[in-house]
């Protein structure tokens, strides 16, 4: 990572370094009891089984058919050809366009599909980028959403400098975008369930380190932090109550 030329002391906290996972084995991140950080370009791209699209694999448990969560990238038009999804899929489109038969999924769009859900899809002429959730459904889980956040509707959040865009709920699942404002700082609490959290623009903050655009982090049951924000500001994607034991 180049080092900018001129450096506060908060901004060496951004230039934490990684090793670039070149593991050719599939499985990442198993252990869901462990605190996870992914920081932009500490996992190398894999090819896809699909031709056109490479993967950036966040965590993996299983061999061809697995629960995975992963940056998918395609080429543009790249096409998967109909497929079932046994355990659902979830995705934001992070850039581009992404088509199915069902629809058509700019940039910021969200959706869920459901377990046994079938479809044909493929990239749009500029390609596309997906954050992607495979095989996490609750089997009683059956809704499909498709959610515009550019256009949908966002809400006043539990403190001043936060606004949130619910996206779905189920039982003790519940998955939002944030918007935190410049130099925003939340209480300390605890994650019955878990967090996740994806970094989509802005810097991310708690008292473990910084997170940029782009990093990902998995926080196990019961974990707690005290997350905030500096001049940047942030909006995460925010997952929780999805990784209570069993």
């Amino acid at each position: 990572m180049k080092v900018p030329a001129k450096l506060t002391p908060r901004r060496t906290r951004l230039l934490s370094k990684c090793t670039v996972s070149e593991d050719v084995a599939m499985e990442r991140r198993t252990d869901f009891a462990r605190r996870e950080v992914v920081l932009p370009g500490c996992e190398a791209w894999w090819s896809s089984p699909m031709a056109g699209a490479e993967r950036y694999i966040l965590d993996r448990v299983g061999e061809k058919i697995a629960r995975e969560t992963s940056i998918i990238r395609y080429e543009a038009g790249a096409r998967v050809t109909a497929h079932a999804h046994d355990g659902g899929e979830e995705f934001l489109v992070l850039a581009g366009s992404f088509h199915d038969d069902n629809g058509d999924y700019p940039e910021a769009t969200y959706v869920r599909d459901p377990i046994r859900t079938a479809h044909a899809s493929w990239a749009g002429p500029d390609g596309a980028v997906l954050f992607l959730k495979l095989h996490q459904f609750a089997a009683a889980d059956s809704l499909r959403v498709v959610i515009d956040t550019r256009t949908a509707r966002w809400y006043q959040g539990v403190m001043p400098g936060l606004t949130v865009l619910p996206l779905h709920e189920h039982g003790p699942e519940n998955v939002a975008l944030v918007r935190w404002e410049p130099s925003t700082r939340f209480i300390r609490h605890h994650h019955w369930g878990g967090e996740e959290i994806l970094v989509l623009s802005g810097v991310f903050e708690d008292e473990h380190g910084m997170y940029p655009k782009g990093s990902w982090l998995r926080s196990p049951h019961l974990s707690e932090h005290d997350p905030f924000t500096g001049p940047e500001g942030a909006l995460i994607y925010v997952k929780t109550g999805h990784l209570a034991p069993a």
